[in-house]
């Protein structure tokens, strides 16, 4: 099943393919998402195990993922679930609506630290912009820059796979500021030039800010896209919207 993950006033969203696990190869695994148009496919398995392929291997979680599964799942009328993935076990909730579902997850434990020198000079060369940075690791750490403009990036997506494979990067979400925020993220690393919707990335920046954030994605590429994530004492929550076809 194909899967409109974080869509925006109906619009757009990540196309996530959503299938109940089996005996498939690595290889098989990693050509179904190309087969069907999707960054990322999803595999369903027994007592809510999840696991994620992109044309370049495994992940250890994948946001929109989650919100996608958490839809599929949501379909015998089920609103909470726990979910293991990346070696733990995790909350998730899906509310159905006139819209689709709204399914939101526990990322789990988020680290934030200043990027340094070497690692900000590397990720911003490739970028081409300059801007705070600060390396957030959920799984799998990635750098945050803050840039004026993220509609005007034109990054060296070449040298970018460069920066991150040598700094161990999942990739770089870039963010603006304004009346709501707006980011795109770049993971050529995964075999993901540009992700449609991050959600485990803007929870991130919910961490780092400490603050609820509610975060466009996707315009750049045609199809827009909003996460939400909340920060609390106990943690992050994120999610979206998801449509099943």
């Amino acid at each position: 099943m194909i899967v409109r993950a974080c869509p925006r006033d109906g619009l757009g969203g990540s196309p996530t393919l959503v299938l109940p696990d089996g005996s498939f190869s690595e290889a098989e695994r990693r050509a179904l998402p190309v087969e069907h148009g999707t960054s990322h496919a999803v595999f369903l398995g027994p007592e809510g195990a999840l696991r994620f392929f992109t044309s370049a291997g495994e992940l250890p979680g994948c946001g929109h993922g989650t919100v996608a599964a958490l839809a599929v799942l949501a379909a015998d009328g089920t609103r909470e679930f726990t979910l293991r993935a990346g070696g733990r076990a995790f909350l998730g909730t899906a509310e159905p609506t006139s819209a689709g579902v709204e399914a939101f997850f526990d990322p789990g434990p988020i680290q934030v630290r200043d990027a340094t020198r070497a690692e900000r000079d590397a990720v911003v060369r490739a970028l081409g912009a300059d801007g705070s940075c600060v390396i957030a690791t959920l799984g799998r750490p990635r750098m945050l820059v803050e840039v004026p403009d993220v509609a005007a990036l034109t990054p060296d997506l070449d040298l970018l796979k460069a920066a991150t494979d040598e700094l161990g990067l999942l990739g770089c979400y870039a963010y603006s500021a304004g009346n709501r925020y707006v980011a795109r993220m770049f993971a050529p690393s995964i075999g993901v030039p540009e992700d449609v919707a991050n959600a485990n990335s803007t929870a991130c920046l919910a961490a780092h800010l400490a603050a609820d954030v509610t975060v466009d994605m996707g315009d750049s590429l045609g199809r827009p896209a909003t996460i939400t994530a909340t920060a609390s004492a106990a943690g992050v929550m994120v999610g979206g919207l998801a449509v099943t076809a």
